[in-house]
């Protein structure tokens, strides 16, 4: 009758049993998330306050700080509380939570990452009719429609999930909520309509990344015929930070696809970070130093702090 018993609560597992590593490792994890926190912070307040950066790309950037910020914020405070007070448990309601608001956080981020792609491609490949495709009203629609995709899809998928009780373990073998874990543990019913769910959700993230593939594919070929070097070097950096967080999307796609792990590990867990804490703690940093509009902007800002700052002291 025990396995019959209905679950309220999860258990995440660390790495170790040592307290020692379970502290280092919530003190790591609280380093990270001061810097996510404190660039995807800045980015947005540069992005707020400089005139200059409200474009369509900026526009783009910053909610995708935005959605990092958010992010790293679903998952890894949990994580840090547990690791330096020793607890393991999360309630049901707040892992499905976590489930919810990650899942409309990751989607609405790939539909930014493909609107930014369709962004650098009309800009570079025909960018007399840049102004004429990307105007306001375009912007503010594909943010309405990746944040209203995003909760539609979470909403689904997280419903879904939880719509019947848990009867099995309530051991997740990783930090947070993961989904396959989560979905490892539901009955039968659950995990045939999941599969339905991920087979969808699977044709829909394949088309998105397709449609960028070709949209960088035509960026890049179309930038190498630029016979200036200097035209073609100022096109470029533009749509590199995309494709490094593409390269972060793929690891994530791939751990939802690959086999489901049976027990903690240090594999399991850097492979976790690598999609859920590295993207944003890095993005910020690489958009600063790639792009050259928001590195000026921000020393634009660092230097008046500082001029404002040395006159005040002088008074």
């Amino acid at each position: 009758m025990d396995n019959l018993t209905t679950i309220t609560e999860f258990l995440l597992m660390d790495i170790s049993s040592s307290r020692e590593l379970q502290v280092l490792q919530g003190l790591l994890f609280f380093l990270i998330y001061l810097g996510a926190l404190a660039g995807n912070l800045v980015t947005i307040a540069v992005f707020v306050t400089d005139p200059c950066l409200h474009s369509p790309m900026y526009f783009s950037i910053c909610n995708l700080s935005l959605i990092d910020l958010c992010s790293i914020s679903v998952v890894v405070p949990k994580s840090i509380v547990n690791s330096l007070t020793g607890s393991k448990s999360i309630s049901l309601t707040g892992c499905a939570a976590q489930i919810f608001l990650y899942s409309l956080l990751a989607f609405a981020e790939l539909a930014f990452l493909v609107f930014m792609s369709y962004d650098c491609c009309v800009a570079i490949c025909h960018p007399l009719f840049y102004r004429l495709v990307i105007t306001s009203c375009v912007c503010s629609q594909s943010a309405g429609g990746s944040w209203g995709s995003g909760l539609v899809y979470s909403a689904t998928h997280a419903g879904n999930l939880f719509r019947l009780p848990f009867t099995k373990s309530s051991v997740i073998n990783q930090y947070f909520c993961d989904v396959a874990q989560i979905m490892k543990k539901s009955s039968l019913d659950v995990q045939y309509s999941q599969s339905v769910t991920f087979v969808i959700s699977a044709c829909i993230v394949l088309v998105c990344l397709s449609f960028m593939v070709i949209s960088y594919v035509n960026i890049f070929s179309t930038a190498y015929k630029i016979r200036s070097v200097e035209a073609r070097n100022k096109a470029l950096p533009t749509c590199t930070p995309q494709l490094v967080i593409l390269l972060f999307s793929f690891s994530g796609l791939i751990t939802v696809l690959g086999p489901i792990a049976n027990k903690a590990s240090i594999e399991n867990l850097l492979t976790a970070v690598l999609y859920t804490m590295v993207p944003p703690f890095l993005n910020p940093i690489i958009y600063s130093l790639w792009n050259r509009q928001i590195n000026t902007a921000l020393r634009k800002k660092h230097k008046s702090y500082f001029e404002k700052t040395y006159n005040n002291s002088l008074q």
